[in-house]
């Protein structure tokens, strides 16, 4: 889990949570593509230490400015394209605005602790995103 509090109202934090220009900040230069409904695919195409990736998830709940919750699958882990080895992440904005981002699935402490770690980078980029403005 990564949480952080964001100087700015939650309609603008959701907008970078959801904008196609904010998240590629937010998602370490990745193009992320989805029409944001429920059922709908979503991919994060981007480069990550020079090698090419294409990540991949559907979104499951969208309730705009409090929850998304959306799978994610990377195929850089080298585990198999299967069921059990997608992620559920869940944004949560509560009060003035709080941010917060769950992840489950994880098959060891050391990979929850790196998914901790890059989670939190990414909380941090959405908190400069959304307190810079655009």
């Amino acid at each position: 889990m990564a949480e952080i509090d964001i100087d700015a109202p939650a309609a603008r934090v959701w907008d970078v949570l959801t904008s196609p220009d904010e998240l590629k900040q937010v998602w370490f230069g990745a193009e992320v593509e989805t029409d944001w409904q429920v059922g709908s695919p979503i991919t994060w195409t981007g480069e990550w230490e020079g090698k090419p990736y294409q990540d991949k998830g559907e979104i499951l709940a969208v309730e705009p400015e409090r929850q998304l919750r959306l799978t994610h699958f990377s195929p850089l882990t080298g585990q198999p394209d299967t069921p059990d080895n997608y992620h559920t992440l869940t944004y949560t904005l509560t009060g003035n605005t709080h941010l917060k981002l769950e992840q489950d699935n994880n098959n060891s402490e050391a990979e929850a602790n790196h998914s901790q770690s890059m989670w939190q980078t990414q909380l941090e980029k959405a908190k400069q995103a959304a307190e810079s403005g655009g």
